[in-house]
């Protein structure tokens, strides 16, 4: 039945969305955090990677999540001498986390768990239909 291979696909999809939401969160609770130490480094901003992977039982393509990564692009940097993370010269790194940028991966994330969401509610309507047939 290929039902099955629509509900297996989307499932795959919203458990990733899912994922990348959790992460996109977690850098957006983080976008003003400092680092505890002097001359520390602050939060790092987290990406998500997703993989392609072959469910051989249905015969097809499904994502899952690859991992996690810290982006190493540059950190901020606020002059704030009286701050408990200021180096030497009053200085303290911010974290490489865009809120507008997050805020972007966020609605694409959630685009994609609502059209995930939309071929489970076909295919389950699709299913229902074909039992009513099948009874009636």
């Amino acid at each position: 039945m290929e039902l099955d291979k629509s509900f297996a696909v989307a499932f795959s999809g919203l458990s990733a969305q899912s994922q990348r939401l959790k992460v996109i969160a977690e850098n957006l609770a983080n976008v003003d955090s400092t680092a505890k130490t002097p001359g520390g480094k602050p939060y790092q901003r987290k990406v998500i990677s997703f993989e392609d992977v072959f469910n051989r039982q249905l015969g097809v393509d499904t994502v899952k999540v690859g991992g996690v990564s810290k982006v190493q692009s540059g950190f901020g940097r606020v002059y704030e001498p009286g701050n408990p993370a200021a180096n030497a010269q009053g200085y303290v790194l911010t974290p490489n986390v865009n809120s507008i940028t997050e805020l972007m991966d966020m609605r694409e994330a959630q685009q994609s768990y609502d059209a995930n969401l939309n071929v489970i509610s076909a295919a389950k309507s699709m299913l229902s239909r074909t039992i009513d047939l099948l009874h009636g």
